[in-house]
């Protein structure tokens, strides 16, 4: 998607994609990960997700990526806290104690920038970008990660019934963008509550996606 239809969401408060609580996902299935407290847990294209807050407050530090500076300021105002913020090459970086999100666009990301990451918890990236992106995206994700383990949500419908976002990510495609690299498992499925949008038949899966050990 372009940069101005994301900056455009925001400005115009159309945030359906937001969720007022923590996902519950998160909540259920975030312990597969078996992850130490004190781990980062990198969040991208994070906007002003609750589930930060969830994760800080069982003793995790987070890190994320957002493209809409609007977005990361209500995160902080929503967790009380006020950030320093420097300039990180072509991005801003927004740090308070155990967090720090990138502004700006998330392929100038780099692991430099970003440092050590525990795993990643992509609720809302793949999901939100179109299929020309999701190749460039996954294998830039592993990259500046280390190919860190991840909790990854989906959502599978009739693509014909609804343009995206949120796109339809079928287990096919991500064995595509992941199998090489990742062993995947399916760990919890649904269907979405009356539907995307209030219309199309959907089905949300969470997926635990490990590292193959060489």
């Amino acid at each position: 998607m372009e940069e101005n239809f994301w900056h455009r969401k925001w400005e115009q408060g159309e945030i359906g994609f937001h969720e007022n609580e923590a996902n519950p996902f998160l909540v259920a299935h975030f312990g597969t990960l078996n992850l130490p407290k004190g781990s980062r847990v990198f969040l991208p294209l994070c906007g002003k997700t609750r589930d930060a807050a969830w994760l800080l407050a069982r003793g995790y530090r987070v890190a994320g990526a957002e493209l809409s500076e609007l977005a990361i300021n209500q995160l902080f105002e929503e967790l009380g806290l006020e950030p320093e913020i420097s300039k990180v090459g072509q991005l801003a970086r927004y740090r308070a104690e155990d967090i720090d999100i990138f502004a700006g666009d998330i392929f100038a990301v780099s692991v430099e920038y970003l440092g050590p990451i525990g795993a990643i918890y992509d609720r809302a990236a793949l999901v939100a970008l179109p299929a020309c992106v999701r190749k460039h995206y996954t294998t830039h994700l592993m990259n500046i990660t280390g190919t860190a383990p991840q909790l990854l949500i989906t959502y599978e419908y009739d693509q014909l019934l609804m343009e995206g976002p949120p796109f339809s990510v079928s287990e096919c495609e991500l064995e595509q963008h992941y199998g090489a690299s990742y062993q995947l498992k399916s760990i919890g499925s649904k269907d979405v509550a009356g539907g995307l949008r209030g219309t199309v038949k959907s089905t949300e899966t969470a997926w635990l996606l490990q590292k193959i050990k060489k």
